[in-house]
């Protein structure tokens, strides 16, 4: 009996038991498909480059075979491979150095769908060969660009059209606050929207990262956290419409800044930086706002304008493709009135930062940002603090920093605004 009765009980046991495995087992079975899902996008792994001066080769490990495109660029040399989005998983400061014919490289989102790489070239230089190969011998799929030095005279520039970027449009919001993508200003038959429109736009962004931190920290993320909180602010005042040139990690070229603005008839216009000293340039610290002029105020606003300018040829944009502006006398007493107001946002934006975050010791300045062109929008270039000074980088990482100068900022705006200032829209 007593033999009988423990039969039962292990019976019991037993079956409990696989009452409780079975589900849980399904349970893990059904989670094990998620984990084996292949990520959205391509991911770089590896990178390598070899050679010399005269024969230079560049290796991109990946996970799966893509497409690719490259092409070359003068003034600066420069090598551009267009591939689809790839999501970067290279170790920091790659690209910094590089090796023979490819004195450097970068990297990035340069649209939706769309990756760049550049090469900084040591010389004149064609492109041999680009290509990927398949996977084998337990070596992952890979990117390879061939590249061969040749005289000066024998470089050869892509032909006109071929490395042009098919943009994204602007990204807006329409009057119920959905966001909605546009060419140009709303036009009939789009609800209308009295607001005033305000235009931020982070700084560099995708292939072009900006000035970097010794400790990593880049200035297009940097940048474009501050330009989030400061739009989130705005918006929640309900006053203005804000506009953001890019609002993730992609490249976006100085002119299509300007028109994003010029389309959407801004009122204003302020352009988001970070700045940084070379090594051995000594220091400098503190916030500074800059406007537009064909004169630099300082040495030091006439080398950060040449830095700022040369966003469009670090991400391979080739320059001599923008077209050059029109010499109006209209266009010319406009800019007049919009550098005025200009310079009016810029004292009334260092009077409320001064309150809340350090600022340079000559905070207003100005020179010839590209970016701050448009002729009929009133525009600033703000410098949130120097990355390689330790202690603005310690505020620019701060979320309580950044909330208390977007606060300031976003006052600033009101202030500016709330005046009725009068500001021309696009020239008809």
């Amino acid at each position: 009996m007593k033999y009988r009765a423990l039969l039962v009980a292990a019976q019991m046991c037993a079956a409990a038991l696989s009452c409780f495995t079975i589900p849980a087992a399904r349970a893990i079975e059904s989670q094990s498909p998620q984990l084996a899902v292949a990520p959205a996008f391509p991911v770089a792994s590896g990178v390598r480059v070899a050679g010399d001066n005269k024969q230079t080769r560049f290796i991109l490990d990946i996970d799966r075979k893509i497409d690719v495109r490259a092409f070359v660029l003068g003034d600066p040399y420069r090598v551009v491979v267009d591939i689809p989005q790839v999501t970067f998983d290279l170790p920091a400061g790659t690209g910094t150095t590089g090796r023979g014919l490819i004195r450097a490289f970068r990297y990035g989102l340069v649209m939706p769908g769309g990756s760049r790489v550049v090469f900084d070239l040591a010389g004149p230089a064609k492109i041999e060969k680009a290509y990927v190969i398949d996977a084998a011998n337990g070596q992952p799929p890979r990117l390879v660009v061939e590249l061969a030095a040749v005289e000066r005279s024998a470089f050869k520039v892509s032909h006109a059209g071929d490395e042009k970027l098919q943009l994204r449009p602007a990204i807006v919001a329409d009057a119920s606050g959905t966001a909605v993508e546009t060419t140009g200003a709303m036009g009939p038959g789009k609800p209308a929207d009295s607001r005033p429109v305000i235009v931020i736009d982070p700084g560099h962004g995708g292939v072009d990262n900006g000035t970097q931190a010794a400790t990593g920290e880049a200035e297009k993320t940097l940048v474009l956290d501050f330009a989030k909180a400061l739009r989130d602010r705005i918006e929640k005042g309900g006053k203005f419409r804000v506009v953001m040139t890019r609002d993730d990690d992609t490249f976006i070229p100085l002119g299509e800044r300007v028109r994003i603005a010029r389309s959407n008839m801004a009122s204003l216009f302020v352009s988001i930086h970070a700045d940084a000293l070379p090594k051995r340039g000594g220091d400098a610290q503190g916030a500074t706002v800059y406007t537009l002029s064909d004169r630099a105020s300082d040495a030091e606003a006439e080398k950060l304008a040449e830095a700022e300018n040369k966003a469009d040829a670090i991400a391979g944009v080739n320059l001599t493709e923008e077209p050059a502006e029109v010499a109006d006398i209209l266009i010319e007493l406009t800019q007049r009135e919009t550098r005025a107001f200009s310079n009016r946002f810029a004292r009334t934006l260092v009077n409320e930062m001064k309150n809340v975050a350090r600022m340079h010791k000559h905070p207003l300045k100005s020179a010839g940002f590209k970016v701050l062109k448009a002729h009929d929008v009133p525009s600033v270039l703000v410098e949130l603090g120097y990355v390689s000074n330790k202690d603005d980088l310690q505020h620019l990482v701060s979320e309580n920093w950044r909330s208390r100068t977007v606060g300031s900022v976003a006052q600033a705006v009101d202030a500016f605004l709330g005046k009725r200032v009068i500001s021309a829209g696009p020239s008809k």
